[in-house]
C-alpha cells in the first residue's frame, strides 16, 4: 500500500504517532512479546518510516529495551519532553525532513507523568519551545507534532499550539475522524492500529494558515444548494398573491441571499486566496489488500493462524 502510494509520484513521508510495539502499556508476559515489538519496529524501517514518537505502548518492556531495539534505525525515534531517570533526554525531540521543495520540522511528544524506565515531562511548554526553535532555526515551512499522548491534551495542544500547523495524535486508538481545528494547530487521528493509513495531502505555495479541502468542497456544495433553494423561493415570490405569505417569501429570499454571499467569499477565498491546503483521507487495510508474503511468514511465526492477531497501522 505504502509503495503503492509512492508509485503516484508526489514527495511523501510516513510518519507514526507512536504506541506501535505492544499491544498494553504493561507486559502481558507473552512469550512472543519482545519478538514481536522487534518485528515492527524492523518492518516500519524498511517501510521507510521518517520519525516515530515514543507512547506509552513503545514502553512496556521499559525505556531500554526501546533505545536497544531502535538502535541502528534509519527511522528516528522522537520525544520533546522524555527523560531517563538521570534527567536526560534519551531520544531526540525533533527532526527535519524534507519532501520535494517541503522542509517540515517533525516533534514527537510523549505521556506525562512515570513510565516504565522514564518520565513524561510538561507537554505543552516543551512542544512550543521546540516548535519554535524548529521555526527560527531551521526556517521549517511545517511543523508536525507526532503526539503519543492522551486525546484531551492534544486538543489542548493544538488550541494552544503557536508554531504548530498539525497534531497527529495517538494513545487510546480511536477510530478515523476529520481534521479538527478549534485553535492555531489541526488535531489528526490517525485511525485504528491495523486498520488503515491516514493519508494528509499538503499543498504549500506560500505563507499563512491551513485551509481544509474537505471544508472548502462542503462550501462549494452548500452554494449550489442555497443557489438552487433561491431560484424556488423567487419563482414562488412571483406568482404568489397573498400578502402574508409573499413577506414571508420576501424574507426567505433575503435570508437566502445574504447566506449565498457568505458561501461565494468562502469558496472564492478556497479557490483563489488560500496557499496552503490539506486533506485528510484514509487508505483501508481490509482483506482486499494483499499481504507481503515475506512479512506474512515472519508474522506467522510469532502468532499461528487462527490464534489471533493485533496488526498495527498508523
Amino acid at each position: 500500500m505504502i509503495d503503492q502510494e509512492r508509485g503516484r509520484g508526489m514527495p511523501q513521508l510516513v510518519l507514526d504517532a507512536g504506541n506501535a510495539l505492544f499491544k498494553f502499556p504493561t507486559s502481558s508476559g507473552e512469550a512472543n512479546e519482545k519478538a514481536r515489538a522487534e518485528l515492527i519496529l524492523k518492518q516500519m524501517d524498511a517501510q521507510g518510516t521518517s520519525a516515530m514518537a515514543v507512547g506509552a505502548r513503545d514502553l512496556t518492556l521499559g525505556l531500554d529495551f526501546l533505545k536497544g531495539a531502535a538502535k541502528g534505525a534509519k527511522m528516528k525515534v522522537l520525544s520533546v519532553n522524555l527523560v531517563d531517570k538521570q534527567g536526560k533526554a534519551p531520544f531526540p525531540a525533533s527532526t527535519v525532513l524534507t519532501a520535494g521543495e517541503l522542509k517540515l520540522g517533525v516533534v514527537g511528544a510523549s505521556p506525562e507523568g512515570v513510565l516504565p524506565g522514564a518520565e513524561g515531562k510538561p507537554v505543552i511548554p516543551a512542544v512550543l519551545a521546540e516548535a519554535k526553535r524548529l521555526r527560527e532555526k531551521d526556517k521549517v515551512d511545517v511543523v508536525v507534532v507526532l503526539a503519543a499522548v492522551p486525546y484531551d491534551l492534544a486538543r489542548r495542544l493544538a488550541q494552544q499550539g503557536e508554531g504548530v500547523d498539525f497534531v497527529i495524535q495517538s494513545h487510546e486508538g480511536r477510530p478515523p475522524g476529520i481534521a479538527a481545528k478549534d485553535g492555531l494547530a489541526t488535531l489528526i487521528p490517525p485511525g485504528e492500529r491495523g486498520r488503515q493509513l491516514a493519508r494528509l495531502e499538503l499543498s504549500v505555495n506560500g505563507p499563512g494558515a491551513f485551509v481544509d479541502l474537505a471544508t472548502a468542497g462542503q462550501a462549494e456544495q452548500s452554494l449550489k444548494n442555497i443557489e438552487a433553494n433561491l431560484s424556488r423561493a423567487k419563482e414562488r415570490l412571483a406568482t404568489t398573491k397573498d400578502p402574508a405569505a409573499k413577506k414571508a417569501l420576501e424574507e426567505t429570499v433575503a435570508t437566502f441571499e445574504s447566506r449565498r454571499v457568505a458561501l461565494q467569499k468562502q469558496v472564492k477565498a478556497g479557490a483563489t486566496g488560500t496557499a496552503r491546503t490539506h486533506l485528510l483521507s484514509y487508505l483501508q487495510l481490509g482483506t482486499d489488500v494483499p499481504s507481503d508474503p515475506t512479512v506474512q511468514k515472519l508474522v506467522e511465526k510469532l502468532e499461528p493462524p487462527g490464534g489471533g492477531h493485533d496488526g498495527h497501522g498508523h
